[in-house]
């Protein structure tokens, strides 16, 4: 069995559920279910290396329309909040900042998205606000 800390050769907290192997800590995740992915995955996603093409989780497709990611952020943050909640939040507000995905351009509407992540810690916010 593994280390409970954090050193070498220890389990990762919250492993990928894709390679098992690394954190799921890229940012990137499921604007259905919220789960997360390692880096690595997400290039591959991208680069359609593994062949995955729907979250291994809850089964939908990755490539969804901008619009329809805003409705599934939307609906992820009604649930309780959890570790998809500050990346759900800072999603929403870059849609706000660019005008995408069915939303009409509003500063203001994405620096309150982005300020609701950032109180969470989240450092993508942070960077948006300039904090």
């Amino acid at each position: 069995p593994g280390a409970s800390g954090g050193g070498e050769g220890a389990a990762p907290k919250h492993p990928c559920p894709i390679c098992l192997d690394n954190e799921d800590d890229s940012g990137q995740m499921c604007a259905s279910c919220g789960q997360q992915y390692c880096g690595s995955c997400i290039q591959s996603f991208g680069e359609n290396k593994n062949g995955v093409t729907k979250c291994p989780i809850c089964r939908v497709d990755f490539e969804i329309p901008e619009k329809e990611c805003v409705r599934q952020l939307r609906q992820l943050l009604t649930r309780p909040a959890g570790r998809h909640t500050p990346i759900a939040q800072n999603s929403i507000g870059f849609h706000y900042s660019k005008g995408s995905g069915g939303v009409a351009q509003d500063e203001a509407e994405a620096a309150r998205w982005y300020r609701l992540a950032a109180d969470t810690g989240y450092p993508g916010a942070q960077y948006m606000l300039g904090a």
